[in-house]
């Protein structure tokens, strides 16, 4: 998991991480080659109009551009030395795509869960409640901000009223705290906007003598019908809030109100981890920032055909989903999504403006980080230099993952310092071809147009004038009787 500017840790290696880091090879996988050969074609054909009427965004190219150029040593790299023996090795610079770049969208799912887990949430018990609306509003989620900040709204409302009611104890001030995610995706590499919410199972007061000063009452277990009871206050008031901006009818209201199967609304609040399980909220919490689809599902097949095993059989039955290379391309840009709009919020206590915020989060009580080692204060900035603690170091995080420190050296076990970066195109080409790599990226086809008319409509019979035709072995009347 290549990161832009890689650099020196803080801390030391941990204890466990006794594997040998390798670096990937993002041009070797089959998304990289459907990107690589199909991508231009994908674009003349969006552009034509001839098979879809809307036009490509900026933001979609732009990703798919960068998604070429992460991982590849020829556009330009960091260089780590050890001191003790000398040996070296490059870490190509990353994209930091949004949605297509599968290392960077990892790297992305775990700095978000390590940063919840080390920095915000508190070790008290963490309750996931996920909303899924019906198909018919689905489509204002994926297009209208307004609405997902509505939704969001009405849903976190319920839910604190409800844990406010089976908190024992709590005020009518108590207020919840937790992270939202947003999910523009489903399994299948299908648009299906929902909601994931880490929430405290619990509500925070206030003390009315101190200063600063909360008191977590948590929330007895919750009941399949309390679940039920916020699940049908959502979709109630979710249905009254799009009336009254005017994109549903209230004839349409009340039929939807009189569907089967809650009308499409659906809410689980099955998963819950307990406050001393830290490793199994930096899961849940990395399910809930996972991205779109996972690399190692796609498999190309020898024909043009591309596999994705899906996680789970569909409604359908089938457990793999098949397709060319422009519908991939097709599925990964309805999934990118638009630029500056936040995936996860902040809710109640946990909220940025909160009053509460410094007395909650795990931050406020974690103690002091040790004094940096000299040399690594001098290589990132200085004695005064600061690093936001939502930002973690690469090489830490792939430890964290993987269990592989990239800066410890394999024949020594020193740990290694990140030297230089390399982006002058004459240095590059002399270092790539003295540890035989290659010097020049990896090349973008051009766009191919369709076949011509003649050619892929000619359905003119090609006979070998030589020999004849054979008997028909049937004899049988092909006289048309009306």
């Amino acid at each position: 998991m290549p990161a832009s500017r890689p650099c020196a840790s803080r801390e030391r290696a941990p204890a466990h991480c006794t594997q040998r880091y390798r670096a990937r090879r993002p041009e070797n996988t089959p998304l990289y080659q459907v990107v690589q050969h199909h991508f231009e074609s994908w674009l003349a054909l969006k552009r034509t109009g001839d098979a879809w009427e809307d036009t490509v965004p900026a933001f979609v190219e732009r990703d798919f551009r960068k998604y070429l150029d992460c991982g590849i040593l020829a556009r330009g790299f960091g260089r780590a030395r050890c001191p003790a023996c000398g040996h070296d090795f490059v870490v190509a610079f990353s994209c930091r795509a949004r949605a297509v770049c599968p290392s960077c969208n990892a790297r992305r799912m775990a700095e978000t869960a390590a940063h919840l887990v080390d920095h915000v949430f508190p070790r008290l018990p963490v309750r996931q409640w996920v909303l899924s609306l019906p198909k018919r509003l689905r489509y204002f989620l994926s297009r209208e901000p307004a609405a997902v900040t509505a939704v969001l709204h009405i849903f976190l409302r319920s839910v604190e009223q409800t844990l406010r009611a089976h908190s024992p104890g709590a005020g009518p001030r108590a207020r919840l705290g937790g992270v939202s995610f947003l999910h523009r995706f489903g399994s299948a590499l299908n648009a299906h906007v929902h909601f994931h919410c880490c929430v405290l199972d619990g509500v925070f007061e206030a003390e009315p003598a101190s200063d600063g000063q909360v008191t977590f009452r948590e929330a007895v277990k919750l009941s399949p019908q309390a679940v039920a009871a916020v699940q049908a206050q959502v979709r109630r008031r979710v249905l009254r809030w799009f009336v009254r901006r005017g994109w549903l009818a209230e004839e349409d209201r009340q039929e939807m109100q009189r569907w089967a199967h809650n009308g499409g609304f659906s809410i689980d609040a099955a998963v819950r981890v307990e406050g001393w399980d830290r490793d199994g909220l930096e899961r849940l919490l990395r399910y809930c920032a996972r991205p779109p689809f996972a690399l190692e599902r796609l498999e190309a097949t020898g024909t043009e055909r591309l596999v994705y095993h899906l996680p789970k059989p569909g409604p359908d039955g089938r457990t793999d989903l098949t397709l060319t290379p422009l519908e991939l391309i097709d599925r990964l840009a309805a999934l990118i999504p638009p630029p500056r709009l936040h995936r996860h919020r902040y809710h109640g206590v946990l909220a940025p403006n909160a009053p509460l915020r410094a007395a909650v989060t795990a931050l406020a009580r974690a103690p002091a980080a040790p004094p940096a080692q000299p040399a690594v204060a001098e290589l990132e900035g200085g004695a005064g230099h600061y690093r936001s603690p939502a930002r973690y170091l690469w090489a830490m995080l792939i430890a964290r993952i993987y269990e592989v420190f990239p800066l410890v050296c394999p024949h020594c076990g020193t740990e290694m310092r990140i030297i230089a970066f390399v982006c002058d195109t004459a240095s590059l080409t002399r270092i790539l071809e003295h540890i035989g790599e290659p010097t020049k990226a990896p090349v973008l086809s051009p766009a191919r147009g369709p076949p011509g008319w003649e050619e892929a409509f000619d359905q003119t019979p090609v006979f070998d004038p030589v020999v004849p035709a054979p008997e028909p072995v049937f004899e049988f009347d092909q006289r048309v009787t009306w």
